[in-house]
């Protein structure tokens, strides 16, 4: 079993075993009800390390009492779908939609990569203090999405102003 070392900074828990937090989602069940996710709520389908910085994140910025919580996470191939058909209509192209929604074959949040996060103030707080677990903002204009894109304590690679700016993959 790998172990991450775990890191303080002003009090705060970097990082953590996965083992630890993942324990209570792989025990055997029994004739009691299952014990609750250590995960916070609506990570599910994210990749683990994804779900894990991000349950971190909110864990301290609820102590901080800021509001923060996943808007949207992992979308399957049919949502992203009916999205980009949507931001074809409402932005009249596809060069015009990728600036706000990419189609399945390239969006992050299909592959469970991406977070976007509510409200306001809970992705003003990520943005400042996300580098701490790795979660970056990725695009200038969308204040609301994240990702995985570092390592926890190193600085965030620099934003693209928008989704049609990321390369395509």
């Amino acid at each position: 079993m790998a172990v991450v070392r775990t890191l303080r900074t002003a009090g705060a828990v970097v990082a953590t075993t996965a083992a630890a937090l993942l324990l209570p989602l792989t025990t055997t069940p029994t004739a009691q009800a299952a014990p609750p996710s250590l995960l916070a709520p609506d990570t599910e389908g994210l990749t683990p390390q994804l779900a894990i910085a991000y349950t971190l994140a909110a864990h301290e910025a609820h102590a901080a009492g800021v509001p923060l919580w996943i808007n949207s996470g992992k979308r399957s191939r049919a949502e992203q779908a009916a999205l980009w058909r949507d931001g074809l209509r409402t932005y009249g192209s596809a060069s015009a939609a990728r600036r706000w929604v990419l189609p399945p074959n390239e969006s992050t949040h299909v592959t469970g990569q991406a977070i976007d996060v509510a409200p306001r103030a809970g992705a003003a707080w990520l943005q400042r203090n996300g580098f701490r677990y790795g979660l970056c903002r990725s695009f200038d204009n969308e204040w609301w999405h994240f990702e995985l894109a570092t390592l926890p304590m190193t600085p965030c690679p620099p934003r693209v102003p928008d989704a049609s700016a990321r390369p395509r993959r």
